[in-house]
């Protein structure tokens, strides 16, 4: 049972990095946020299925959704970073207060 669902998991991120490869360019801030809320999504679930194989006893499993979580998070952490440095609107603020 475990295996199915996280084999529909899988399919359901490889669909959603897919979709983060296919658009190298971004345009705007916003597609920024939108990236790193994908990069964080995907942590969360990778973290949801370590927890689950390591409750099963599958140490390989758990220790590959926690390097995929990792990865994850370090991409959501990247991209939101650049949201903020691509800002405008922060930099006006910052400027303003000196």
């Amino acid at each position: 049972m475990m295996q199915a669902a996280e084999s529909t998991l899988e399919a359901v991120i490889a669909a959603s990095e897919d979709e983060l490869d296919e658009s190298d360019e971004f345009e705007s801030v916003g597609d920024h946020h939108r990236a790193a809320a994908q990069h964080f999504a995907a942590a969360a679930r990778h973290h949801l299925l370590a927890a689950a194989a390591d409750d099963e006893g599958d140490a390989d499993s758990a220790d590959r959704h926690s390097y995929l979580a990792y990865r994850h998070r370090l991409n959501g952490i990247q991209y939101a970073e650049i949201a903020v440095m691509d800002s405008e609107s922060l930099e006006d603020v910052i400027e303003s207060e000196l």
